[in-house]
């Protein structure tokens, strides 16, 4: 009798055991490594960071100063995914087209020229050196600026990646300094003036708005993406980043901080 209690009893602890909810331990996140340039890329991405922990992702954000090594190490894979650059300077390298793919896009960094010597483009002298970036797409970016605003004048058919060898009036015989993007801000006191990407431009303490010659309008083709490998683009972790990159709060903290600098596309 006392052994067919014992049996029983076990079988009841055990039946309690299983019909008892499961006490779960802390969920271990998800990893995303995203690398990015300080401003405002990287601002950006710090201002999800509690957004997407509390979808069980933990964001990673790696800066860089330049814009070729975040793309090496996306192809790499060191990194999940990068926010640095736009659609044209994406498209502008063979490789990184066949291995990499824009996920989505956030915003636009308005492109200006700069100038601690002069206050208007009226002012530049004959002769002046202006300095633009010395990759294809944001050197050709620098140049329609300029067309844009009747400084050169540009063959009609040389696209976004117009070279000096593609100006086919310039009428001022102003003389161009390719330099490394990231420099740009910092050549200020050395040029005449200076075609800025707005990224470096925020980061030095310039707005485009109010301390520029003269700005990209609002057509502007170059919108920020996040980009990632191939493959990637439907990975939860990224559309995660998505929903958290376009929404109301980032748009309010895109408006509230840069002051113009940055103009929201969703």
């Amino acid at each position: 009798m006392m052994k067919k209690f014992t049996v029983t009893l076990a079988a009841l602890v055990l039946a309690l055991a299983a019909a008892l909810p499961v006490m779960a331990g802390p969920q271990k996140q998800k990893t995303l490594r995203v690398g990015a340039t300080p401003v405002p890329h990287a601002e950006m991405l710090a201002e999800v960071v509690d957004n997407l922990a509390a979808k069980g992702i933990k964001l990673e954000v790696i800066e860089f100063t330049d814009y070729v090594t975040p793309n090496l190490a996306l192809i790499a894979g060191d990194i999940d995914a990068n926010f640095f650059q736009h659609l044209p300077y994406l498209e502008a390298n063979d490789e990184w087209t066949t291995k990499l793919v824009s996920a989505f896009g956030v915003h636009v960094e308005p492109f200006a020229l700069y100038s601690n010597k002069y206050d208007d483009i009226a002012d530049i002298p004959s002769g002046a050196t202006i300095a633009i970036p010395n990759d294809p797409t944001n050197g050709g970016r620098a140049l329609i600026l300029l067309a844009d605003n009747g400084l050169i004048t540009l063959n009609p058919d040389a696209g976004l990646e117009a070279t000096e060898l593609d100006i086919i009036d310039n009428p001022q015989n102003f003389k161009f300094l390719a330099l490394e993007a990231a420099q740009l801000p910092r050549s200020l006191d050395d040029v005449d003036a200076a075609c800025i990407n707005g990224n470096y431009a925020l980061d030095a303490g310039l707005n485009p708005i109010n301390d520029s010659i003269i700005i990209e309008d609002a057509d502007s083709p170059y919108v920020n993406v996040v980009v990632v490998r191939k493959g990637m683009e439907n990975d939860p972790r990224i559309k995660a980043l998505q929903e958290a990159l376009t929404s109301a709060e980032i748009d309010d903290f895109i408006n509230d901080t840069y002051d113009g600098g940055v103009i929201a596309v969703f």
